[in-house]
């Protein structure tokens, strides 16, 4: 789920981390789609090494997408998946030697309280919105409102996107047919190495990833230098990219888009929600009513997160100077990361005195930067945490606590009267009445063509009426009225008159900005006094475990499974008093639930019918042992925040041994698949028939070897790891069969796959996070602090905007310079319509391109041209024989036009232009716009 508002905290504070992504779109010819060939170069001018999936950043969207329809069935949802995967394979295209899918899968104990929590409020919160859109539709009906006939659909319950459901199942089988399908069909594949960790084998999708990759850099032979790519949606997955320390790590996700426009779920019309539905009849769209069915659709796109460039800001942030200790770049980015950990994270709830958009981390980090003088040391090395400096963190940080409480309402209180006075303002500049109808105000290009005025004279007439009777009848605001006086749907609309100009605030009993906040918090969130300092200690190293629980699972993996915090709220900075002798050590040897265990622990009693019959019996029986687990309702607390999302889910924790002890009677009545589903599994290694290692793999099971097998690591690009025959395994020359209905069996199969387990380590190995030696340092982005006292030729600081600081991203053709040499005199300057504009070969933005071959300045050039003459300009980019220089960038479409042997030649030509320079048919606009 990652952290709210980080990454929009984090984009906006660290701007140049952000690239936006290229992509190629297929292309149709005679209404047949063209496959994108995917063994071209990158056009992102990035090769990477290993790319990584999310998976669960990619199944939520394809199968509940919230910008276009939904998909009518599940096979419909495997092929939305199977495309979206292809989209991300495109755009991180080429030299990805290793591909690794990994689905989310049982999750510690910690984890499984947040899923708990979101999958109760998803079932809450979508049965409240089925029975308001209900009563709405009956009151719009009841009125003589228009509403399309109620579609009888089926709701797609995103409960079942969790490890033990049949739709995960079948998720598993069709990413191994879609492996083996383009491993056989895609050239870009050939030579790829592809790693499924579905959702059986135990673990979080990112921190599988994250554990894959610390035991490979644990590898003698792993090169420093390997580019990662991993595409998800959490923002935590920043501060987990970070916590590799790999100088070459690129995070890809959806580029978030607010307010986008959706359709209402009654009317199925755009401009209004459900709640402001008045059941008008739909307007036409479309001159013949074409565009009825569709809806405003825009492909979503992508961006990169560098997390090198991101790493290039926090060295200026956290480089510190006269330090007693020598100070250790990768050692404060460790501190860093654990100081976000006090702002929120998917395991324990925030500190209510920091705030992400009261700009928390950067009151930390200057904190931090202040008081670590005094500690000796770094707070964390290699994931381990030390307590004693924490405190003096924690300790800082509540000194000021109860200032940065009465700033937080001061700061509500201006906002509140900026609203409501805008809302004064914008109540008196509107008109009482809006008339409706044909007369209704529309929007700019609403209407596709004019509507001719039908009985102007009558619809004045009723505006008339309306005015004049709105004073003395009890008419609903949001009806006009007919000559007789009965209510239309179809006439004026009434502004609503506000009895108020301030919304209702849910009420406060804390008060953090009053004397006495503390025991107020204390005993309305926990129910005890706050002078029992033993309970609120007892808070506290709860806390504290929690900190030193996640900082280990980022760092080092799951240090426990059965290890959560117990409490719904967090203790305040000021109570980390004596947290330097609190022991910090968990216990060894904990197991992971299974799926179907997970799913009875997570799942409300709604969505039961994911689980076997007398397991779905235990949520609902009352006699049932463990029924309390399964609340019909629940209490939200909105927690001083605003919206019910924004709160907290008061659900009772459940208690593992009870858990448990009810499972015991109802575990043999599992049928053979329930059995099958409920078992852990484990990570699956795909290659096709031009992959070095297929050879080897085929002959394991030639032979029929049951034994575990090393990975030969020059065979498989570096990565090394244990193989095991596998017992649904895809061989040559063997049908793959389809899961999805719609698409083909693979007849002609030539992929073959294998067991597959990670390097496996020492219990007590502690995985060094420290940059690898040999890793070569990327090459500065950000604008030296320097640059104008070190820049001795004057050349101003241009900006990088991708991957390759040698891009050249505009290009100026024959066009282009003609209209240069008209418009621009023979003396130096630019009057007319550009004067201020800067001569054309000084400009230092990266929008445009250096002109080659010494040519420095266009007014110097044009300076002895005639005027009749200046059309002519100077010899256009394309005729110019380009100049490679070493670690130039590779030769790119508009570069190889440079060397065509039919390159254009300018002729003789007849006729005059609007601009007084000639004119050639094919000269188009868009010639020469490259980027």
């Amino acid at each position: 789920m990652g952290v709210p508002a980080f990454f929009r905290w984090l984009s906006r504070k660290y701007p140049s981390i952000i690239v936006n992504c290229v992509e190629e779109k297929a292309k149709e010819c005679n209404g047949v789609k063209v496959p994108i060939d995917t063994s071209k170069p990158n056009p992102n001018e990035v090769e990477f090494d290993n790319l990584y999936l999310d998976m669960n950043g990619i199944i939520h969207p394809c199968t509940h997408p919230e910008d276009k329809p939904a998909p009518k069935n599940e096979d419909e949802m495997m092929v939305a998946i199977f495309e979206y995967i292809d989209r991300i394979f495109n755009i991180d295209r080429r030299d990805c030697p290793d591909a690794k899918s990994d689905p989310s899968s049982p999750a510690p104990r910690a984890k499984m309280n947040q899923q708990r929590s979101r999958r109760f409020r998803a079932s809450k919160e979508g049965m409240e919105a089925a029975e308001e859109k209900q009563k709405i539709r009956q009151e719009i009906l009841a009125k003589g409102g228009f509403l399309p006939p109620e579609e009888v659909k089926e709701r797609f319950d995103s409960n079942c996107i969790t490890p033990g459901t049949e739709f995960m199942d079948n998720l598993a089988k069709c990413l191994r047919y879609y492996i083996a399908d383009r491993l056989n069909s895609d050239p870009g594949w050939k030579n790829l190495t592809v790693i499924l960790s579905d959702a059986s084998a135990p673990g979080e999708g990112e921190h599988k990833i994250m554990d894959y990759i610390r035991r490979q850099r644990a590898q003698p032979n792993h090169d420093p230098n390997t580019h990662h790519c991993l595409c998800g949606a959490d923002a935590d997955l920043i501060m987990l990219g970070l916590a590799t320390h790999e100088p070459n790590f690129t995070i890809i996700r959806e580029e978030f888009k607010p307010n986008k426009p959706k359709p209402c779920a009654l009317c199925n019309q755009m401009g209004h929600e459900v709640k402001d539905c008045q059941g008008l009849p739909r307007e036409k769209q479309g001159k013949h009513d074409q565009f009825a069915d569709t809806l405003p659709i825009s492909e979503q796109e992508f961006i990169f997160i560098r997390l090198c460039v991101l790493r290039e800001y926090l060295e200026r942030e956290l480089t510190m100077a006269s330090l007693p200790f020598t100070f250790d770049f990768e050692r404060s980015v460790d501190d860093w990361v654990f100081m976000c950990f006090f702002v929120g994270n998917d395991f324990l709830p925030h500190l209510p005195s920091l705030e992400i958009r009261e700009g928390a981390i950067d009151r930390l980090v200057n904190i931090y930067k202040n008081v670590v003088h005094k500690t000796g040391g770094y707070l964390t090395e290699s994931g381990f945490v030390n307590l004693q400096r924490v405190q003096m963190i924690m300790l800082a940080v509540g000194e000021v606590e109860d200032s940065i409480f009465k700033k937080r309402k001061d700061d509500d209180d201006n906002f509140k009267r900026r609203q409501k006075e805008k809302r004064k303002r914008l109540k008196r500049d509107q008109p009482s009445f809006i008339p409706g109808g044909q007369f209704s105000p529309q929007a700019l290009g609403n209407r596709s063509s004019p509507q001719a005025i039908c009985n102007p004279r009558q619809a004045a007439f009723e505006m008339r009426m309306h005015d004049r009777q709105n004073s003395t009848t009890s008419a609903s605001p949001n009806t006009s009225l007919t000559p007789d006086g009965s209510p239309s749907l179809g006439g004026g609309i009434k502004r609503k008159s506000e009895d108020s100009d301030s919304e209702p605030e849910p009420e406060d009993n804390i008060r953090l900005w009053e004397t006495g906040w503390k025991q107020r918090y204390y005993k309305n969130k926990f129910d005890v006094d706050a002078s029992d300092e033993k309970f609120r200690r007892k808070v506290v190293q709860s806390y504290v475990e929690g900190l030193c629980w996640v900082l280990r699972y980022y760092y080092q993996g799951c240090a426990s499974w059965n290890w959560y915090y117990p409490f719904h709220y967090a203790p305040f900075a000021s109570d980390f008093e004596g947290i330097a002798d609190m022991p910090s050590d968990f216990e060894k040897g904990s197991k992971p639930f299974k799926p179907l265990e997970q799913l009875m622990g997570v799942f409300p009693a709604a969505s039961g019918n994911f689980l076997p019959p007398t397991w779905r019996k235990l949520m609902t029986d009352p006699e049932s042992s463990i029924i309390d687990f399964y609340p019909e309702d629940f209490a939200i607390d909105l927690n001083g925040k605003k919206y019910a999302w924004q709160g907290v889910a008061l659900l009772p924790f459940v208690d593992e041994r009870r858990l448990r002890a009810a499972l015991e009677e109802v575990y043999p009545d599992l049928t053979p698949e329930e059995s099958r589903r409920n078992s852990l599994g484990g990570d699956v290694l795909f290659v096709g028939k031009h992959h070095p290692l297929c050879d080897f793999i085929v002959e394991q099971y030639k032979t029929k070897n049951t034994e575990v097998v090393d990975i030969p690591p020059e065979l498989c690009h570096g990565i090394q790891g244990k193989l095991t025959l596998n017992d649904n395994a895809v061989l040559p020359d063997q049908v793959v069969q389809s899961p999805v209905p719609m698409l083909r069996d693979l007849t002609q199969n030539s992929a073959v796959s294998i067991s597959f387990k990670d390097p496996q380590f020492a219990e007590d190995f502690v995985f060094k996070a420290t940059v690898l030696p040999g890793a070569k340092k990327p090459a500065p982005v950000l604008k030296p602090g320097d640059w104008e006292k070190n820049n001795n030729d004057g050349r101003p600081w241009r900006p990088q905007l991708g991957f390759n600081r040698d891009r050249k991203p505009v290009h100026l053709d024959q066009s282009a310079f003609r209209t240069l040499g008209h418009t621009m005199p023979r003396d130096r300057g630019m009057p007319g319509m550009y004067p201020n504009a800067m001569p054309l070969g000084a400009y230092g933005s990266p929008y445009a391109r250096p002109l080659m071959g010494g040519q420095q300045q266009i007014p110097k050039l044009l300076s002895n041209l005639r005027p009749q003459e200046s059309w002519r300009g100077p010899t256009p980019l394309f005729q110019q024989t380009p100049q490679r220089t070493v670690g130039a960038a590779p030769l790119l479409a508009w570069n190889r036009m440079l060397q065509s042997p039919n390159q254009f030649q300018p002729a003789q030509y007849q006729g005059l232009g609007p601009m007084g320079y000639p004119q050639r048919p094919e000269d188009r606009m868009d010639r020469g716009r490259q980027v």
